[in-house]
C-alpha cells in the first residue's frame, strides 16, 4: 500500500459525503415544493367549495320556496275541482248568486 492511500479514502469518503448531503439538499427541496404546491391547492381549493356550498345553500332554499308553491298551486288545482268552491269564487269576484238566494251586503268603512 502506498502512503497517500489513506488520504485518498479520506478524500473520497468526503467526496461520497458532499454528494449525499448534495442528494439530501435536492430529495428535501423537491418534498418543500411538493408540500407548497400540495397546500396552495388545498387552500385554493378550500375557497372554491366554500363559495360553490353557499350557491348550494341559495339554491336549496330557492327549491324550497318552488316547491312551496307548487304544493299550494296543486291545492288550489284541486279545490277547482269542487263545485261548492266554484260557487264561493263567483259570489265573491262575480256577484253570481243561484236562484232563490239574496245577498246580504253590508257597508264597510271608507277610510
Amino acid at each position: 500500500m502506498s502512503r497517500f492511500s489513506a488520504e485518498e479514502k479520506n478524500n473520497h469518503v468526503q467526496s461520497l459525503a458532499a454528494g449525499a448531503k448534495r442528494r439530501k439538499f435536492i430529495w428535501f427541496l423537491v418534498v418543500a415544493v411538493f408540500f407548497g404546491w400540495a397546500g396552495f391547492i388545498f387552500f385554493a381549493q378550500s375557497a372554491l367549495i366554500a363559495d360553490k356550498r353557499d350557491e348550494l345553500a341559495k339554491k336549496q332554499e330557492s327549491n324550497e320556496n318552488v316547491t312551496k308553491s307548487l304544493t299550494q298551486l296543486k291545492y288550489e288545482v284541486s279545490r277547482l275541482n269542487d263545485d261548492e268552491y266554484i260557487g264561493q269564487l263567483a259570489r265573491k269576484w262575480y256577484n253570481i248568486y243561484p236562484e232563490g238566494e239574496l245577498p246580504i251586503r253590508t257597508e264597510q268603512s271608507q277610510e
